[in-house]
């Protein structure tokens, strides 16, 4: 590897590190659509239906690139373990659409939409399935360990969501513990494990997997600012869907906090789904953007980013590793 990295743009970052690893996301892919596969139709058609709808990938390719960047000489546990991450990332999608009666995903209609509720999440049991067996065969124990304990971490996120849900006064500390859990805990295996599965030392491990888990904390808090600020191009799905479910998100606990007691009373009527309207949303968006909420919402966003960058000092330099700083600037800056 060239000891002189290549001058990434980050306004393109996303774009570059698919290019540096062209080959290996090619690979990814052809995993995908043969893992997908099944006699049962129904299942590759509406597996096949998410997954070619591609996404940004972002996970599987943070896995490849933390690899590359540790200097990964055996490729093919790799793509396997890039795919079983891209896999367990599908499969939360399918149960979350119908946990939260989202009615698209990616631009697209949601899959329960076309197959209904019980389709979406037996075929996401079954694309869990199938990403065990791929971490299985990457031939790492530790590996298996890192993906199985995030897809229990990101359960119990989602429950914690859940729960809360209708909790207007919900304290930060919280919310954070949410995104940590359903987000960012993937953002982590799938760097760690990059690393783990790249036979990388153990300080070089510790740095992809704090990188990875900042990275995904702040990928969570710009999601959540978009959806009072995006549009359905830019985020992939409904703009205000987070706030038609009455998710209970930073930008939202930012602007109840500081508004007047008007302004209190609207979030705590607009938030429950039984007195929710249409003409809601607009004034949701003017709060949150009128006291500050989204803007600050991407300063906390911008923190977890430069926390993230400074874990990849341990690394060696290589277009990889630039390529994973750069990536971290476009989660905060990216357009879509």
């Amino acid at each position: 590897m060239d000891a002189t990295p290549l001058k990434l743009d980050p306004k393109h970052a996303f774009q570059n590190l698919s290019g540096l690893l062209d080959d290996d996301v090619q690979a990814v892919e052809k995993l995908l659509i043969e893992r997908a596969a099944s006699p049962v139709s129904v299942i590759p058609n509406l597996s096949g239906y998410i997954v070619a709808a591609g996404g940004k990938r972002l996970r599987p390719l943070i896995t490849l690139a933390a690899a590359k960047a540790c200097n990964a000489t055996e490729m093919a546990p790799v793509h396997s373990l890039a795919a079983a991450v891209e896999f367990i990332h599908t499969a939360t999608l399918l149960h979350d659409d119908v946990v939260d009666e989202s009615d698209l995903r990616r631009g697209k209609p949601a899959a329960k939409n076309v197959w209904g509720n019980s389709a979406s999440i037996l075929v996401g049991d079954f694309l869990f399935a199938r990403a065990f067996t791929l971490m299985v065969e990457t031939g790492r124990l530790a590996v298996l360990d890192i993906l199985s304990n995030a897809s229990s971490v990101i359960a119990e996120g989602e429950v914690h969501q859940l729960a809360v849900q209708g909790q207007l006064d919900l304290p930060t500390e919280d919310y954070l513990k949410i995104i940590e859990a359903k987000t960012a805990a993937l953002f982590e295996a799938a760097a760690e494990s990059g690393a783990v599965c790249a036979d990388a030392d153990e300080s070089q491990v510790r740095a992809l997997k704090a990188y990875g888990r900042n990275l995904g904390l702040a990928f969570q808090l710009v999601d959540d600012a978009l959806d009072y600020g995006g549009t359905t191009a830019v985020i992939g799905k409904t703009v205000g869907d987070d706030f038609r479910e009455c998710k209970i998100t930073l930008p939202v606990v930012i602007a109840r906090r500081r508004g007047t007691d008007e302004d209190k009373s609207f979030w705590d009527r607009a938030l429950n789904p039984d007195k929710q309207t249409d003409a809601d949303l607009p004034h949701a968006i003017h709060l949150i953007r009128s006291t500050g909420a989204a803007k600050d919402t991407l300063a906390e966003a911008r923190s977890y980013i430069e926390i993230a960058k400074k874990a990849l000092a341990p690394m060696p330099k290589s277009d990889y590793r630039e390529a994973l700083l750069d990536l971290a600037d476009f989660c905060v800056d990216r357009a879509y």
